[in-house]
């Protein structure tokens, strides 16, 4: 499964390049988010091993990222991985001129092993892409909020 998304954000790219950078903000636009612990390599760099984790419903979900591809703002691609699901993110930015930053995420799915992950990537498709889309509508009104100036 395969999908893209974007959002254009009122900013310019090098603020919002500082704040994606920075791990310690993924609490303000990703909920559910625990910890960023970093296994080995620098976080977010070529190589790199980072453990994610994150509270869904009454669960705890960890995730292994390695940083495949480090060349902002072109493109970071990560490699996630899950007990039940292995995915591949690709994230890229551009500049639109006018104070404005495009951020595209390209997401794609290589292995979904629980039946019912499986299974509603089958019927309901959307649900994946529309997880992706909030986080990143989340990024732009946390960058157009000024919280990472705090």
């Amino acid at each position: 499964m395969k999908f893209q998304c974007h959002v254009d954000i009122y900013a310019p790219i090098d603020k919002v390049l500082d704040l994606f950078d920075n791990p310690n903000n993924l609490q303000y636009w990703q909920q559910g988010f625990i910890s960023y612990t970093s296994i080995s390599g620098k976080p977010g760099t070529m190589d790199s091993k980072t453990r994610l984790r994150y509270k869904q419903g009454r669960n705890d979900i960890e995730l292994i990222e390695t940083i495949l591809v480090d060349d902002l703002p072109q493109e970071r691609k990560g490699l996630y991985v899950h007990k039940h699901m292995t995915n591949t993110m690709s994230n890229s930015f551009q500049d639109l001129g006018d104070g404005t930053t495009r951020y595209i995420a390209e997401v794609h799915y290589t292995e979904i092993s629980h039946p019912i992950a499986k299974f509603i990537s089958w019927i309901f498709p959307g649900l994946f892409k529309r997880q992706v889309q909030k986080w990143m509508d989340n990024f732009q009104k946390f960058v157009e909020g000024d919280l990472g100036n705090s």
